[in-house]
């Protein structure tokens, strides 16, 4: 016989299988047939967003303790947002910490991850320099998360900005790799000479 957790884990698993949430809400998941308390999801990027767009994959993992403690969620597809982590996808969502309640399911967590992406928090960030520039240039920021979108999620290639792509390709033209010349230049800011820099040190 199942126990409490593992049945309510099923239960949420079952409930969000029975829709089409990717329809409904812009998300969807894939059980792991060996391992209930672990869940490979997916969200789409919400439109009028930098991320519009994209299909962006998150691993979910419940604790024994579910619901009494919430699940741990990160992306695997890396994500330019200040509550994201650039580089380990780990997010800073309240109610995946102190705000987490018995009641809340899986389905809540990522209605609320897919709205965290439409609107950032820079004031309680995971990412303390993506949430630095996006309070000091956010035009910047949507155009670094729309090329980051592009690159790592699939999305649209006409958001991606031709000077910025420009920037890009001279570090490729030196033998930097696009995904890591992308990396180098949105932490320096776009500027080329520090990523160069950056890149050779």
């Amino acid at each position: 016989m199942a126990d409490p957790s593992t049945t309510r884990i099923k239960n949420e698993i079952k409930e969000i299988l029975r829709t089409n949430c990717l329809e409904e809400i812009g998300c969807s998941i894939e059980p792991n047939p060996s391992d209930v308390h672990q869940v490979n999801a997916m969200i789409m990027g919400p439109p009028e967003s930098p991320y519009a767009g994209g299909i962006f994959h998150l691993a979910v993992k419940f604790p024994r303790e579910y619901p009494f403690k919430p699940m741990e969620v990160r992306f695997l597809t890396n994500v330019w947002h200040p509550n994201i982590s650039s580089v380990t996808g780990v997010i800073c969502l309240d109610i995946l910490k102190d705000r987490w309640a018995a009641s809340l399911s899986l389905r809540t967590v990522l209605i609320s991850i897919r709205a965290l992406l439409s609107d950032p928090v820079p004031d309680d960030p995971q990412d303390a320099v993506v949430a630095k520039q996006f309070m000091v240039n956010k035009q910047m920021f949507e155009k670094t998360a729309a090329i980051w979108t592009n690159i790592f999620a699939g999305g649209p290639e006409t958001s991606v900005d031709d000077d910025y792509n420009n920037r890009i390709n001279r570090l490729q033209e030196i033998g930097v790799g696009r995904k890591e010349a992308l990396r180098f230049l949105s932490n320096s800011s776009w500027n080329v000479e520090k990523s160069i820099e950056a890149a050779y040190d």
